[in-house]
């Protein structure tokens, strides 16, 4: 099994474009080491969002490793429910990825947004769908993406999922290759046994094990015994859990109070939100996404096809999914609205123009390894 590059990110010698090809129009979001903006390309009506990272505070804070990894994933990602990475190269002092503009901002802004912050079983169904695609897709190239969040993911402007943000994520060594299983499932349409094949995610990072760093809070996590993609589940039931409750189910009030509740507590549902009663389907599937025992939780034989096969998603036409009507429509007036975004105050402009393509690099350089 070996990866190689999408059809959206061409690996290339050198570097066709650079920082002075874009027009900064406005700032999107920021974080420890970065910033990301709405930018044109010039000469075209093309927008972008260029992610800008800055090496120095890279190498400060141990995070060379993580940027190498995350153009990695996106230059080798093709898929609808992951941000497509159009071009990535480097300044003197600063990293860039230049990836599709998700018009309709942040999944966790348009949760907030809604009554009880929340959504209805069947609207989360359907993200709860997409997303388990997305998962799917990155253990089938062998990378565990271990920082499942609300805020992680982008609402695409016709109003699909977008995947984003894998500076946690981890790659396996060795992945290894999906394999077919058959298995038996009960039809609802027949009242009794089929027989079905099914692709076994699961074996493509089955032999992959981590302690790193990780952005989830899984119970093999807080024990400190490493994790395995199972870890990516458990955050899948936490996001279903969020999106039809408003709230995380093990939430405390300091940190290790979340801690123990992870630990000891078990999940408690309410049994209704403002928009509908919750069915014993959505909270069977939670219970077993949230089984504390990593070797127990829906997940760890087959990976994804476990999760698809469960009675909550009876009624997903899953070849479909991305050609379905998605719950939300993000209000969108052109292809360069912010509307959806938080408005952000810049207080020391970037200079994106001016800022030359590094056209040399030198082999002891920590991000020689950052490719165009």
């Amino acid at each position: 099994f070996r990866r190689c590059y999408s059809s959206s990110s061409v690996k290339i010698c050198n570097s066709e474009v650079g920082p002075n090809n874009f027009e900064k129009i406005k700032l999107l979001g920021r974080g420890d080491v970065g910033k990301v903006y709405l930018v044109r390309k010039k000469g075209t009506d093309s927008y972008y969002a260029l992610k800008v990272l800055s090496k120095k505070e890279m190498i400060k804070r141990n995070k060379v490793k993580r940027a190498l990894t995350e153009q990695e994933i996106l230059a080798s990602a093709n898929h609808p429910f992951i941000v497509t990475l159009y071009h990535s190269f480097q300044s003197e002092n600063n990293l860039y990825f230049c990836m599709e503009f998700c018009a309709g901002g942040e999944f966790f802004r348009a949760l907030q947004s809604r009554e009880g912050k929340c959504l209805s079983e069947n609207a989360s169904k359907f993200y709860a769908a997409e997303v388990t695609c997305a998962l799917e897709y990155l253990h089938l190239l062998g990378y565990i993406y271990r920082d499942l969040k609300p805020e992680n993911i982008l609402l695409h402007a016709s109003g699909h999922i977008m995947l984003s943000d894998f500076d946690l994520s981890k790659p396996s060594f060795s992945p290894g290759n999906p394999t077919i299983k058959k298995t038996t499932y009960f039809s609802f349409t027949t009242g009794t046994p089929q027989n079905q094949t099914i692709i076994d995610t699961k074996s493509c990072t089955a032999n992959f094990r981590t302690n790193s760093f990780v952005g989830t809070e899984a119970p093999e996590v807080i024990k400190g015994e490493g994790h395995t993609s199972t870890v990516d589940w458990w955050t899948l039931g936490i996001l279903i859990y969020e999106m039809i409750y408003g709230t995380t189910p093990f939430k405390g009030i300091t940190r290790n109070e979340t801690f123990n509740n992870i630990m000891h507590n078990e999940v408690i549902f309410p049994e209704s939100n403002p928009y509908s009663k919750i069915s014993n389907n959505a909270k069977n599937l939670m219970k077993k996404l949230l089984i504390k025992d990593e070797y127990k939780r829906l997940g760890v034989q087959s990976g994804a096809s476990d999760i698809k096969a469960h009675h909550f998603f009876k009624d997903i036409n899953w070849a479909l999914l991305r050609n379905t009507k998605p719950p939300i429509i993000p209000k969108i007036k052109t292809s360069f609205d912010t509307s959806n975004f938080r408005n952000i105050t810049e207080n020391i402009s970037f200079d994106i123009e001016n800022d030359k393509s590094l056209r040399q690099i030198q082999m002891d350089d920590p991000f020689k390894d950052f490719s165009s």
